[in-house]
């Protein structure tokens, strides 16, 4: 009986320190258990999978068009403002890759070095190479520098090309980066940050990644989908990005064909801003019917229920 009571202790607490073990990057499954709201595809780390088109056609919305919908669900803090912006008057969106960095203490870089080698990460070159080493095409690198400029630059030319080659898209840093000109000067790469110095990184150790940061007044998942643009920019969980898109699209669809029957000259302008008449509502039906297939996420059972509600 004693033998088995301490087989069974050391079973217990060999378990314990198993499970204990540190981790950097959050695994599958501890992603999957953060975003149980979405039903959808999923990419290899488990972060949620919201499809390309649905992603593209989210550039068409405004920052108020997002911000009140998701309002109207109930996420009231996902707006963070007050932003350098590498190349203004561009709207970036993708899915978030997140890491937190923080500064750097011997204990802490110790332990995330042995965690991270336990992890399979790349052993030379800089640690803050790790959360870039993870990066798929359609992915927006976020990351909390906890407003660090100088020593905080987080990439450079390099890693900022780096970046873009593997994802198409650019970052979104509460820190800062280096090479600001030549990395103005890389095609399609944007960048949303706090700062920018000439400097290296210094004393930063990245102690997560793909778990819930904190960017500005919004806490931010791996999984969500980025909103950026010159006026702010917007995370917006998973599950909602595709009923926020359509939403937006449904106004936006309803608003061009009022404007093709304007210049048509076919309608009073009474008719066209009011409630339609079955008239209208068929000419509508057909012009949708000709739309091409990437123009929107709209499905044709959509349309039909928002001119049943009378949506405007």
């Amino acid at each position: 009986m004693k033998n088995k009571f301490l087989l069974l202790t050391a079973f217990v607490l060999g378990s314990f320190y198993a499970n204990a073990q540190y981790h950097v990057g959050a695994t599958p499954e501890t992603i999957k258990a953060m975003t149980p709201r979405w039903k959808g595809e999923r990419t290899a780390d488990g972060r949620p999978k919201v499809p390309d088109l649905v992603v593209e056609r989210l550039k068409h919305c405004t920052l108020e068009q997002v911000w009140g919908y998701l309002g109207r669900k109930g996420y009231n803090n996902q707006v963070a403002k007050d932003w350098i912006i590498l190349k203004p008057g561009e709207t970036m969106t993708g899915r978030v890759v997140t890491a937190q960095f923080m500064p750097t203490r011997p204990d802490l870089d110790s332990l995330v070095r042995v965690a991270g080698k336990a992890e399979g990460r790349s052993q030379s070159g800089g640690i803050n190479i790790w959360p870039i080493d993870i990066l798929t095409k359609g992915d927006v690198y976020v990351a909390d520098g906890y407003g660090k400029v100088k020593d905080g630059t987080l990439i450079g030319s390099s890693l900022g090309n780096s970046i873009h080659a593997k994802t198409g898209n650019g970052v979104i840093f509460e820190g800062s980066i280096r090479d600001m000109q030549e990395l103005k000067e890389t095609p399609g790469f944007n960048a949303w940050i706090k700062g920018h110095h000439p400097s290296y990184i210094k004393d930063m150790t990245p102690a997560s990644i793909n778990m819930p940061i904190r960017i500005g007044e919004v806490t931010v998942f791996p999984g969500d989908v980025v909103f950026a643009n010159e006026y702010g920019v917007c995370f917006i969980p998973a599950h909602l990005v595709e009923p926020l898109v359509t939403s937006s699209e449904l106004v936006g669809l309803r608003d061009e064909f009022e404007r093709v029957l304007l210049k048509q000259n076919k309608y009073p302008a009474g008719q066209i801003h009011g409630d339609w008449t079955d008239a209208i509502k068929n000419e509508y039906r057909t012009w949708f019917s000709k739309l091409p297939k990437n123009r929107t996420t709209v499905t044709k059972e959509q349309l039909e229920a928002s001119l049943k509600r009378g949506e405007r």
